[in-house]
Parts: structure tokens; C-alpha cells; sequence
């Protein structure tokens, strides 16, 4: 008889274990470093639970608190990173900061109702078990989910990574592009930490706080618009970057600055990330508030001045992406100075943008004299 192995019939039918195998074990690996990163917050792991059908965790804090979990995805920002793999010629993956932007599109989103992460569990769908055999795009995404725990202080201890034959096919010239999402868990200490909006009102001051460019938003529209180019994602922007590395950098986390707020008190009426909508969702909340915008951040990122450039309307531009503001924080006004250098001094550059208004449901953007509607 022959030594070599033959495919088993699933196999053939699409799911080789063996070539998943080696990314399951960078995950594992990857995952362990973490572990005892959720241990400043109280938070900590049942080791005899690691590796079973789930992961067991307590809070040892002592105090009331309240748990807080969202699912979110990353959309198509990965697809860039594919392209730049197959096409760019530099020898590397460009997943360095894939898992950063997956983990965070949760992560961001829990600390916007109070809650700091504690746990984070991902998903990563590939449509052919190949994805997974290529080992040194496997460590760079492992890795980088690693370093996305570290900023957040969370940690990874479980986790999926089907192949989906039937159901995830990535678009041409990709040639296959994995379906990348995550779960947060977060912690509320104390519980009157948490955070709705219902303190929201009229009078409140909007601090913005700076992006580091395009984040996860809009991908959509980037490659529908780099596709046309000439050169695609290898573009030349005039900041000396290639379009699909200005594309690719990785989104902000604002889990440290949330924190430094709460441990200086600071008395905050809402949280809003930067997402879907653009400078429209600002208006989130269904109170008939307007929301003045009166002034905004100096230096547009590149990514999104070129957007211009490729004939994208400013009403579009200001809709899709982020435009340099990342994230939103609402307090009175008696909190504005404090709140801009408590963040300061956590490492982010805040600007008081604008104020809460009673009227129509709205945004008015006065850098630009531009009105926006609500997104619903």
C-alpha cells in the first residue's frame, strides 16, 4: 500500500481539515497570549474551559455590574487586502491590520453604551479550505487579532473558521476572500456607568475625536472607484502612498479614551462611533434635536480628499466615510475643557465641533453649508 494519505470524501467535497488546521493553530496560539488581558477589569477565564464548546468567565470585581455583548462584521475591507496580496509585488500579506478592524467594529461599539471589553470571539468564513493553508497570511491576521486584544484588554478565547463552499465567493479578481466578523463582550462597572442617550439633551456639546482614516466604512465605494483606475489600488496618492495601503489602515480604537473618561468621572450623556452614514448619524437619536456642527478637523485623510478628486460628491463623501472624525462624544458644556484634555492626555486629539439644538431632526454642517437629513 501506498504511505501517502488519500482525501477523505469531504474533502473532495470542499472541507480539507488539514489545510485548515494550520490557521486554527495560529488562532489557538495567538489566542492564548491573551488570556489574562480582561484581569485589570475584574474579568477572568476558567482555564478548564478553554478549548471545550464555549469559554466560562466571571467578574471577581465584587460590585453590581451589568455584561453588554454586540456581533459586527467587517464588510469588505479584507477584499483590498486580498487584491494588494495577489497584485502589489512587495512579499506581503496586508492582513497586519485586518484583525485590528474586525475585532474593533465591536469593540467600538460596546464602549458606546459604557462597557469595556473583556471577551472577543471571531468568525472567519472562507468559501475553500485553500484560504486557510497559506501560512504566513495565517499568522499576520492571528497576530493582528492578538494586538487588537492587547489595546483593548480583551481576551480572544474561542473561535470559528468554517470553509463555506457553497456560500462565500469572493468577487474577480479575488480569488477568494474570507467573511471576517466578531463578538464583543464588555463589562459595566459600576452599573451607572451605562450608557443610553436618555441623558442626551439640548444644550450639549459634540466633541469629535480624530480618525486614522478610512476604518471600515464605505469600502463599498473605494473599490468600486479604484477598480476604474489605471493602476487600481496601486494608485499613487499624493502622501507617497499607494491607494490600498491608505485603504488599509487599520481603524482606531477608542477603548482606552472611553476608560479615561469614566475614571476622571466625567459626566457623559452619549457615545457614537464614526460608521455607517457618515457625519448623518450624528442625528442618531430619534429626539427632535438638531445638531450644529460648526466647525471640523483641519486636515481631511488622504484617502478621502482623493475620493473627491475621482469626481465622489462632497453630499456623498461626507455620507459614506467617516471624513476625519472617527468618533463622537455628547456632555454638557460644564464637562466640554475637561473632557478635550482628559483624551488629550490618553492620546487622542478631540475638538469641540459643534452643539445639540431643539428643532427638526438634523444635522447642519456649516464648515461645508450643508444639510443633512437623519439616517434612519
Amino acid at each position: 500500500m501506498s504511505g501517502k494519505k488519500s482525501k477523505s470524501a469531504y474533502a473532495k467535497a470542499g472541507v480539507d481539515y488539514t489545510k485548515i488546521e494550520p490557521f486554527k493553530m495560529a488562532m489557538v496560539r495567538a489566542g492564548k497570549r491573551t488570556i489574562k488581558f480582561p484581569n485589570k477589569r475584574g474579568v477572568y477565564i476558567e482555564p478548564e474551559s478553554l478549548g471545550a464548546h464555549g469559554v466560562v468567565f466571571q467578574y471577581r470585581g465584587g460590585k453590581p455590574h451589568f455584561w453588554c455583548a454586540t456581533q459586527e462584521g467587517l464588510g469588505n475591507k479584507n477584499w483590498i487586502a486580498e487584491w494588494m496580496y495577489q497584485h502589489a509585488g512587495t512579499g506581503k500579506t496586508y492582513y497586519e491590520g485586518i484583525g485590528i478592524d474586525t475585532a474593533l467594529m465591536a469593540a467600538n461599539d460596546v464602549i458606546c453604551q459604557g462597557a469595556l471589553p473583556v471577551i472577543f470571539t471571531d468568525e472567519v468564513a472562507a468559501g475553500d479550505s485553500e484560504w486557510f493553508a497559506d501560512e504566513r497570511r495565517s499568522h499576520d491576521l492571528a497576530e493582528s487579532f492578538y494586538q487588537a486584544c492587547k489595546m483593548c484588554g480583551m481576551a480572544l478565547p474561542a473561535g470559528e473558521s468554517p470553509a463555506l463552499r457553497y456560500l462565500v465567493k469572493a468577487e474577480p479578481p479575488v480569488r477568494s476572500a474570507p467573511s471576517l466578523s466578531g463578538c464583543v463582550t464588555g463589562i459595566i462597572v459600576p452599573r451607572s456607568r451605562m450608557l443610553t442617550g436618555a441623558k442626551l439633551c439640548v444644550g450639549d456639546r459634540i466633541i469629535g475625536v480624530t480618525s486614522s482614516g478610512l476604518h471600515a466604512n464605505g469600502i463599498t465605494l473605494v473599490i468600486k472607484k479604484a477598480m476604474a483606475l489605471k493602476d487600481k489600488f496601486l494608485h499613487l496618492l499624493p502622501n507617497g502612498k499607494t491607494l490600498g495601503e491608505e485603504a488599509l489602515i487599520p481603524t482606531r480604537s477608542y477603548v482606552r479614551l472611553v476608560e479615561a473618561l469614566q475614571n476622571n468621572n466625567i459626566e457623559i450623556h452619549s457615545l457614537l462611533g464614526g460608521t455607517g452614514g457618515g457625519i448623518s448619524k450624528i442625528a442618531y437619536d430619534k429626539k427632535p434635536f438638531t445638531y450644529r456642527v460648526k466647525k471640523w478637523v483641519e486636515e481631511i485623510p488622504p484617502l478621502f480628499q482623493f475620493m473627491r478628486e475621482i469626481d465622489v460628491s462632497l453630499e456623498d463623501c461626507v455620507r459614506t466615510f467617516n471624513w476625519g472624525i472617527g468618533f463622537y462624544i455628547f456632555v454638557p458644556e460644564k464637562e466640554t475643557e475637561r473632557t478635550i484634555r482628559t483624551g488629550k492626555k490618553a492620546g487622542y486629539e478631540l475638538f469641540e465641533i459643534g452643539q445639540v439644538e431643539a428643532g427638526e431632526r438634523r444635522v447642519i454642517f456649516e464648515p461645508e453649508r450643508m444639510i443633512l437629513p437623519a439616517i434612519e
